[in-house]
């Protein structure tokens, strides 16, 4: 169906979810997909970006320079084979609007990121991993096959059958080798919409990384939050879990809507070392004395943070980056304790840190974030220059460890670490569309 499409208009709330960078864009919401080849067609010298609910942290779902197509309201499930689990949908659609179809007929997600608020594009533009990773991989992984429109006239299916290269530069290609227009994808049987999870709280990160070794062998689902605050005996403690799924035929899809939300931004010195230190405490202690094993529903255990709607105005105007990092096995342990060492001596620490280890499985995605190692994740509120030294700091840590930083988490990254993380990135050229740009982009790829 060709449609006259809605047009570009300049909006200053197009922001992504970490709302450091505040700069109005042109953007263009279409409703169905007929409407984007005009789309594509009208896009300016700067190119042009499909972006979702951008729920990535920094500016890979912005192109303030160009213009964005705002994908949301392309949210239709096309097929769905409730005897096999294969789900074709289009990019807009949630995860979460997937789960609430999937679940109650006995399917869910083969991996899912910390929050279900995330589009199928962009997850699969992304590549977004979870708790499961060294069993399940990444959400590439998953993927049979998607629709892809690019500027120059290509509109159809990509497959690993049809165009293996496109198809592994797209998944984790950050929207930049077309429009995704729809995903297929396999999902995995799951009776039950509970967990057995267990709770154990370690004193040191030697304690992290044994509790992590063990438990890959006996539980699909390990994470771990951290006390990025604690120094001296303190130093490296926090809350490890793990799960695996129960067979109980019990299938409770979650809900939207209600629960708290923030309702504005908070003031800016709300998040600072002292309020920090006490939160981090406080939830130490409360998971020490709620340690143990507990029946638990899919959503408070894998999405805790969306029960808080709006959560990143905890951080108030000036917004928030995150730092994510992962570590190859054998440099894992030193390199975590001087992250966190940095961390701690900065004054900068978060109360959102998790710490988690990813397996062997690769990805098909040549610009694909997993690898084999120990990932850290966490969010400093942006105190401006303070914060990008402090960032700074621990590239230096990642890269004398012959890390790689997470392009959906990033807003500063430079050229020459991100060529360092990613060294097929010369391959992956090959495959974008030049129409299509970011902030993120113009940046590392100068």
């Amino acid at each position: 169906m060709v449609c006259e499409p809605a047009p570009f208009a300049a909006r200053d709330d197009f922001l992504s979810w970490g709302r450091v960078v505040r700069r109005a864009q042109q953007v263009a919401r279409p409703r169905f997909r007929g409407e984007l080849p005009s789309l594509l067609a009208l896009a300016p010298a700067q190119g042009v970006l499909a972006a979702g609910l951008r729920r990535s942290y920094g500016d890979s779902c912005l192109n303030t320079d160009g213009a964005a197509i705002d994908m949301r309201g392309l949210d239709r499930f096309i097929a769905f084979d409730a005897d096999t689990g294969v789900l074709r949908a289009e990019a807009g659609v949630s995860l979460s609007q997937i789960l609430a179809l999937a679940v109650p007929q006995g399917w869910f997600l083969h991996t899912t990121p910390g929050t279900r608020f995330v589009t199928l594009g962009g997850a699969l533009a992304n590549d977004v991993h979870g708790k499961n990773h060294h069993r399940a991989g990444s959400f590439g992984c998953n993927v049979r096959s998607f629709g892809l429109l690019r500027s120059d006239g290509f509109r159809g299916e990509v497959s690993p059958s049809s165009d293996l290269g496109l198809f592994n530069a797209t998944i984790g290609g950050l929207g930049l080798t077309g429009v995704i227009e729809w995903v297929e994808l396999q999902l995995e049987k799951r009776p039950s919409s509970y967990l057995d999870s267990e709770t154990i709280a370690y004193g040191c990160l030697s304690d992290f990384f044994a509790l992590a070794k063990e438990s890959a062998e006996r539980y699909e689902h390990t994470v771990a939050w951290i006390d990025a605050s604690s120094k001296g005996a303190k130093f490296g403690r926090g809350l490890f879990s793990r799960a695996n799924w129960r067979d109980d035929d019990e299938r409770d899809a979650h809900r939207d809507g209600g629960g708290k939300s923030i309702p504005a931004d908070a003031p800016t010195l709300l998040l600072n070392p002292l309020s920090i230190g006490l939160f981090n405490e406080a939830y130490f202690r409360s998971g020490q004395r709620k340690a143990g094993v507990m029946r638990q529903h899919y959503a408070p255990f894998f999405y805790p943070l969306d029960a808080i709607r709006q959560w990143n105005r905890l951080y108030g105007r000036p917004g928030m980056y995150q730092y994510q990092c992962v570590v190859p096995p054998e440099s894992a342990p030193q390199a975590i304790e001087a992250l966190l060492a940095e961390i701690a001596r900065s004054g900068q620490a978060s109360f959102l840190a998790v710490l988690k280890t990813f397996g062997d499985r690769s990805s098909p995605g040549i610009l694909s974030f997993p690898r084999p190692g120990a990932t850290l994740a966490l969010d400093f509120p942006n105190r401006g220059a303070k914060t990008l030294k402090l960032m700074a700091r621990l590239d230096q840590i990642v890269i004398e460890a012959k890390g790689a930083l997470y392009p959906a988490k990033d807003g500063r990254i430079s050229p020459r670490l991100f060529r360092a993380s990613f060294p097929k990135w010369e391959t992956f050229l090959r495959h974008k569309d030049e129409a299509m740009n970011s902030d993120f982009w113009r940046r590392v790829a100068q």
